[in-house]
């Protein structure tokens, strides 16, 4: 699944002469993220002057007064700092919302837009993402741990993010095909902590998940098709039936992984380990010194 521009464009409250204001900040922002998922560094989110500072009173207000007919709308709101911790979004629009260093553990923000919204070093553990549309999302840093995203929409910066235990079963987040034009859009999931994470049946195609480590992790029937696994440690992961065709595995371990009728087809190696004491039965594309 892939959104235009148009499809993404948040529902605001503004009047028609404010819209043309609001499509173009939004486009702004899109710009702004695009590059944060392709640059090595990130430009600094911390002041946003521009954006209208809210208190947790006036989100709890906001909140109080919405429904699922008329979700609450935070789109472009500064929200970041705040204890929003265990509070039920009810499907909110949080489209370029930011949310750094807020503590939404518990949260409930399931189904809720966060579209270019940035939660960098927010605490998301054990939070409720099921549905939420996340792309082009700014995660650096975060903790997800025991996070739900099940279903969720999922491309954006997650380097050094914390998803021990998180479930992102059946999450889209393949490479964002038509948006060649700003550079390939996916999910940068580098140096993340994901031991024991549930992928299963999720799509990362074309993602990069160097330097992460996957110890543990449920990959089992995962579409993983051109995605990088440069120093990434996979060690007891579970990718029996993972198509991995097309990826690159350089100084990857998989010492115990279970890679049962995994597709390996056209995948690069160079320095891997493991595969001596990896269950590699039925699995395709393996180099032949394995088999």
């Amino acid at each position: 699944m892939s959104f235009s521009r148009h499809a993404l464009r948040p529902a605001s409250s503004a009047s028609s002469r404010t819209i043309p204001r609001a499509a173009r900040r939004l486009h702004a922002i899109e710009l702004v993220m695009a590059a944060a998922v392709l640059l090595p560094r990130l430009p600094s989110a911390a002041d946003w002057p521009s954006y209208e500072k809210l208190t947790r009173e006036q989100v709890v207000a906001a909140l109080a007064k919405a429904s699922a007919s008329a979700p609450a709308d935070f789109y472009s709101k500064n929200l970041s700092g705040l204890d929003l911790s265990g509070i039920d979004f009810k499907g909110a629009n949080l489209a370029a919302a930011v949310l750094n260093r807020s503590n939404l553990a518990s949260a409930n923000l399931s189904r809720c837009n966060l579209t270019v919204s940035f939660a960098e070093g927010t605490n998301l553990t054990h939070a409720n993402l099921q549905g939420a549309m996340m792309f082009s999302m700014q995660l650096q840093g975060a903790n997800l741990k025991g996070a739900n995203l099940s279903g969720a929409r999922l491309i954006g910066d997650l380097r050094r993010a914390n998803l021990e235990q998180a479930v992102l079963a059946k999450v889209d987040g393949a490479a964002d095909m038509k948006n060649q034009s700003m550079g390939l859009m996916r999910a940068n999931i580098l140096s993340a902590n994901l031991r024991g994470a549930d992928l299963s049946g999720s799509d990362f195609s074309r993602a990069d998940f160097s330097f992460s480590d996957l110890s543990g992790a449920n990959l089992a029937g995962a579409k993983l098709s051109g995605a990088e696994f440069s120093g990434t440690d996979m060690r007891g992961a579970n990718l029996a039936g993972a198509d991995l065709s097309g990826s690159n595995f350089i100084d990857t371990d998989f010492t115990g992984a279970n890679l049962a009728d995994a597709n390996f087809t056209a995948a690069t190696f160079r320095s891997v380990r493991g595969f001596d004491k990896a269950n590699t039965q039925g699995a395709r594309g393996l180099p032949a010194r394995t088999r």
